[in-house]
């Protein structure tokens, strides 16, 4: 490699930087001036002012984010001579970004990686080069390129000169980059079988699968950030949901999609799914599993239409010193014609009160009749607003048909044991009792799809305010015709989006991005879902995520050999069977697999391997692409270990995985030796050494690993040897096993 090509190559991106730092500094100036603007009193003036505002808000952001490693690659295409053939002595370079930028004539400068031209960067080979004569990577520090790599395609470029036979640095490079407790984008790195599964089509439901370490979790953020660019029109404003097993994978991966450039996307865990509630505790795999089942919704939906409470006998009520007579017939006949309404429960309820007090009223005006007063049909109101405030007539009427929240719903079933036995005849008492707790226990990750099970069937608690919502729909209807006549008027069409620019013209309303409107109304619906560590959802949490995307448009990623929690299943056709039904896979599924294993050292993933088919999983067999120079340790004692890795390397990140057990004694351990280095949980993740249990590390990865009690975790829950096959692969370095007893199975080599 020759000075000057580095430094040819650090000019160009000098350049980007440049035109970055230009429209940067453009759109500062824009906001600024737009900021400035007097608009008066004039409310759809103000409005518009601050929707341009926001955009140019959002434009800085994403430039800002894109910052680091701007341009990474450089495809070398051969030009095309008139007659169409190729010509060897004009190269074409086509530079990959985090972004697309155009110098100021609008010629593009920098390919952003989601087009389709900038698929050869990644997907070119030796074999099917994709008119590819090249592939360079750039290796930055900062805005500086430190090393150039380059693939070579065609023979001829060999004799041309310039170029650097490396290769696979840029990959290794990165593989063996030490961790810093947040998720790196692969952007640069991404291979062939990745970006094949990154780029396909959005429709239907497609299932990754791949072992640990083979990049599904990249895979499924860069799939989100391809789809969010490419299907602009279709996701803009119903966004994109991604869900991952926890709070601490969130922590993890939550800077990835920003340095990406986009920023409009809802992250969210299981236990988040239901606004205002965030569980982050599981039940026991006992509970969990009888929560899961699918047979819970069949159970809500028995405990929803119960509260429909018909009187044995008939009341008499108080309304101004009469005595009114109240009937059961009334009531039953009231709740009869209410439910026709298919309406949800808290919504039919007011045609229940409407036709219940629509029948007293009647049969009071009859019996004021029978007592010799003058009453006819105008004064039917009246005595409908008397029988509305009588106490006597309210505690009747919410007696028969009580308005509920979902919250209110399921801590009556769990706290009212006689209740659920009326529910559940078919059950025994064993069962029954794994349900029992009382009213104000914290609600559960396992709680979440029941309280959205509950929420379905109850409708709205407040039914004026549910009116008020559909009102606000109809408003932004007639915002976005106003703000496409506006857009029309102020000739900025191209430039700005309708949707955007009617979300800021309701008068003092905080409406929010598309990402935060949505991760707030339980009844949004997305454009597409990535889940993440799917293996181990249960039916009642498919059924939850199928509400919030009822096109059925689903990235499914996952490892059924890594599945651990009671719920979970032993293939994907039963894991999705309440998302596609029977369908069979090539019908309403389809399946990917990835089989390169780029995290784990080789001798740590064969270990792995060995231990999970000598216990029965279904492990996708992979192909580590390096050794590392460290082998396995095995320790009696954690603080020994945690010392004799930290005198191999105080840089990068180190996790303690320890089962459930035992994680309290691990963490304070830790503590005492090492102080506040050391953290625990996804809140720990930012230390240098985090604490954590096998679901915890769900998703992450570190540089070097200490797995604590390797046959406790194995005891510890029914898929005992999914979690180990967890905790073992999550090293990018090192791993060590702290025992005290034999070890699983398959461990060591015979």
């Amino acid at each position: 490699m020759s000075k000057s090509e580095l430094e040819r190559e650090q000019d160009y991106v000098a350049g980007l930087y440049a035109r970055l730092d230009e429209l940067l500094a453009e759109a500062t100036a824009q906001l600024t001036a737009v900021r400035r603007q007097s608009v008066g009193g004039n409310h759809q003036s103000r409005s518009e002012r601050d929707a341009f505002a926001r955009i140019y808000e959002d434009r800085i952001v994403q430039l800002r984010e894109v910052n680091e490693r701007l341009a990474f690659g450089r495809l070398d295409l051969a030009a095309r001579d008139a007659a169409g053939g190729t010509g060897s002595e004009a190269a074409v370079h086509r530079y990959i970004g985090r972004i697309g930028l155009r110098d100021a004539d609008l010629q593009p400068i920098l390919l952003d990686w989601r087009v389709p031209q900038a698929s050869a960067f990644y997907q070119a080979t030796a074999a099917n080069p994709l008119g590819a004569r090249a592939r360079r990577h750039l290796i930055s520090k900062g805005r500086s390129i430190v090393r150039i790599e380059d693939e070579i395609f065609d023979a001829a470029l060999l004799r041309e000169g310039g170029v650097d036979l490396q290769g696979e640095g840029a990959l290794l490079s990165a593989l063996t980059a030490e961790r810093t407790g947040r998720m790196a984008d692969i952007v640069a790195t991404i291979q062939a079988e990745q970006d094949r599964i990154i780029r396909s089509d959005l429709k239907g439901v497609l299932v990754v699968q791949g072992g640990p370490g083979t990049g599904k979790t990249a895979v499924a953020l860069h799939r989100a950030a391809y789809l969010l660019y490419s299907h602009r029109d279709r996701l803009r404003n119903s966004g994109v949901l991604i869900v991952g097993p926890s709070r601490s994978f969130l922590h993890y991966i939550e800077s990835v999609l920003p340095s990406l450039g986009e920023t409009g996307v809802v992250l969210s865990s299981v236990g988040a799914l239901f606004p205002g509630v965030e569980a982050s505790t599981e039940d026991v795999p006992a509970v969990a599993q009888v929560k899961g089942s699918a047979e819970m919704a069949e159970l809500i939906s028995r405990a929803v239409r119960s509260r429909h409470r018909v009187p044995s006998t008939a009341q008499q009520l108080d309304v101004n010193g009469d005595t009114v007579t109240l009937e059961p017939h009334l009531i039953a006949d009231a709740i009869h014609r209410a439910t026709q309404s298919r309406k949800p429960y808290n919504e039919a309820r007011v045609a229940f009160v409407k036709a219940a007090l629509g029948a007293l009223t009647r049969q009071w005006a009859e019996q004021l009749r029978g007592q010799g007063n003058s009453v006819d049909e105008s004064d039917h109101p009246m005595l409908m607003e008397d029988l509305r405030s009588s106490y006597d007539v309210r505690v009747a009427l919410n007696t028969a048909w009580l308005p509920l929240t979902p919250q209110k719903l399921v801590q009556d079933l769990y706290a009212r044991p006689q209740w659920l036995a009326e529910l559940t005849p078919g059950w025994s008492p064993e069962k029954r009792a794994l349900l029992r707790r009382s009213r104000d226990a914290p609600f559960t990750i396992s709680d979440v799809p029941l309280l959205d099970e509950a929420a379905e069937l109850l409708g709205e608690y407040d039914v004026v305010n549910a009116a008020e919502k559909r009102e606000a729909e109809q408003q932004r209807k007639r915002d976005i015709e106003n703000a496409e006549r506006a857009i029309e008027n102020m000739d900025v069409a191209g430039q700005v989006n309708a949707e955007d620019l009617a979300d800021n013209f309701a008068e003092g309303a905080a409406r929010g991005t598309t990402a935060e409107r949505a991760a707030a109304d339980r009844s949004w619906t997305y454009g597409h879902i990535v889940v993440d560590e799917a293996q181990e959802l249960s039916p009642m949490q498919w059924r939850m995520l199928l509400r919030r995307c009822p096109l059925r448009s689903f990235t499914v990623v996952g490892d059924i050999a890594q599945a651990a929690s009671a719920s979970a299943s032993s293939t994907w056709k039963r894991a999705l069977r309440g998302l596609v039904g029977n369908s069979p896979e090539g019908d309403r599924w389809r399946l990917e697999e990835l089989t390169v294993n780029y995290r784990t050292p080789s001798q740590i993933s064969a270990a792995a391997e060995r231990m999970a088919i000598a216990h029965g999983l279904p492990v996708t067999p992979s192909s580590a692409v390096r050794e590392s120079e460290w082998p396995i340790r095995i320790s009696a004692d954690l603080v020994e270990a945690l010392r004799h890795d930290r005198a191999i390397s105080t840089a990068g990140t180190l996790a303690v995985i320890a089962p459930e057990s035992r994680v309290d004694r691990a963490f304070a351990d830790a503590r005492a030796e090492f102080g506040a280095i050391v953290g625990r949980g996804g809140d720990g993740l930012d230390r240098a050494i985090a604490v954590l249990t096998p679901q915890d590390s769900k998703g992450l990865e570190f540089d070097s690993v200490v797995v604590v009690d390797p046959a406790g975790i194995m005891r510890e829950t029914e898929r005992g040897a999914g979690a180990l096959y967890v905790a073992m692969t999550r090293p990018t370095q090192r791993l060590t096993l702290v025992a005290t007893e034999d070890l699983p199975d398959g461990i060591l080599e015979d």
